[in-house]
């Protein structure tokens, strides 16, 4: 990777985690739900750089982020985690397999879906309640509006980065 990309990557990953970190004082609907601004940064470097530039900001982002807030090695932790990395996974496994069939919009539709249903999947195995798939509806409901905004954010970056020829990785 050029010295130029890594840069960039750099920045990506502290922007992940400015939003990650300010997210934390946004008052929640619900404990668990927020718009995951921090992904932002981590869906703009899986399209620009591809999937593992994308999973080097998530982990950083996850890492220090969790770090800063007091959160690391929490149960908390680790259902975001694996919801993180669940999402990571099919975002990249769709962008893989078809393509630019997907716009951003789409893709962190799918992502936000992802992530939902793993972190309730990653919670039954704490608690081991049959009762908690009762939030799937309401959490695929909040997975397509904040996928949706993540994602029109994504595409707005997109062009901005493309009008300041950012996007050009000589």
């Amino acid at each position: 990777m050029k010295p130029r990309d890594l840069a960039r990557l750099g920045l990506l990953s502290s922007a992940a985690l400015i939003l990650f970190v300010f997210e934390t004082l946004v008052p929640r609907p619900l404990p668990w739900m927020k718009l995951g601004l921090g992904n932002v940064a981590v869906v703009l470097a899986l399209l620009v750089y591809g999937p593992g530039a994308a999973l080097a900001v998530s982990l950083i982002k996850l890492m220090a982020g969790s770090l800063i807030t007091g959160g690391f090695g929490g149960p908390a932790f680790a259902i975001g985690a694996a919801a993180g990395l669940a999402s990571w996974g099919a975002m990249s496994l769709v962008c893989r397999w078809t393509g630019r069939l997907f716009s951003p919009v789409g893709l962190c539709i799918i992502g936000a879906a992802v992530h939902q249903t793993a972190q309730l999947g990653a919670a039954w195995l704490y608690i081991r309640q049959a009762g908690l798939f009762s939030l799937l509806p309401l959490s695929l409901a909040s997975a397509l509006a904040s996928g949706a905004l993540i994602g029109l954010l994504v595409h707005w970056a997109l062009e901005k980065f493309r009008a300041n020829g950012w996007l050009e990785t000589s």
